[in-house]
């Protein structure tokens, strides 16, 4: 059963909303990679979140199980897990409502385990990827419906443990690596197709909400 906000939003850009059970039962098919924690997925048109919401709830379940004895052993493949998350829609508020939605997940299972002792520098942290990861955009022309500019995703990779190397990719080349553009690098020369167009200094998981990151969100 599928559901709808409006049917302007049906008609004007085909939105429809998965219910629970057909989520559960498309997941199911590839059950081992949505428990696997640092298993990267991808919903092109995220709506409201619900499929990226069940892949959630399900890595952190993993993460809980394996982890919650010892905090920072959780934070830190908590913070993995949301990283692996991806999200791409073309209105504006699906994107911003499915962020948040998934924010809640998290903040819920952390202050249920960890209550008063719970940092707010992870709870930033997962803020600060999820703002990333989930972004207003049409993935169909791999740019934001307004500005035009390009979808920008950022790869997360953990390093030694505790720290978080950062690299943002052009959206069309993940998807397309044949398409031959190319934008401006960090020095301001023309990148190769298979570069970064940002690579950013290591950073420990719990500082990434410091980051001063201008571009942080495309809408």
């Amino acid at each position: 059963m599928t559901q709808i906000k409006s049917k302007k939003r049906v008609a004007d850009h085909g939105e429809v909303f998965t219910s629970e059970r057909e989520v559960n039962a498309m997941l199911d098919l590839v059950k081992p990679e949505t428990e696997r924690i640092d298993s990267r997925f991808l919903e092109p048109a995220c709506g409201n979140g619900n499929f990226l919401a069940e892949v959630l709830r399900r890595k952190l379940a993993v993460v809980k199980e394996r982890y919650a004895k010892s905090q920072i052993e959780f934070e830190r493949y908590a913070v993995l897990a949301i990283s692996s998350i991806y999200g791409v829609d073309i209105l504006e508020d699906n994107a911003v409502e499915c962020r948040n939605r998934l924010f809640k997940i998290f903040e819920k299972i952390y202050t249920d385990l960890y209550g008063e002792k719970c940092k707010e520098e992870c709870l930033k942290s997962a803020e600060f990827i999820f703002n990333r990861n989930i972004l207003w955009g049409d993935a169909l022309d791999f740019t934001n419906p307004v500005s035009k500019q390009p979808i920008v995703f950022s790869e997360w990779s953990a390093v030694n443990g505790s720290l978080i190397k950062r690299r943002d990719y052009i959206f069309k080349f993940l998807v397309e690596k044949s398409h031959q553009f190319s934008l401006l690098n960090d020095e301001g020369e023309m990148g190769q197709i298979d570069e970064p167009v940002k690579d950013f200094p290591l950073i420990h998981f719990l500082e990434l909400g410091q980051q001063d990151d201008a571009d942080k969100l495309q809408s």
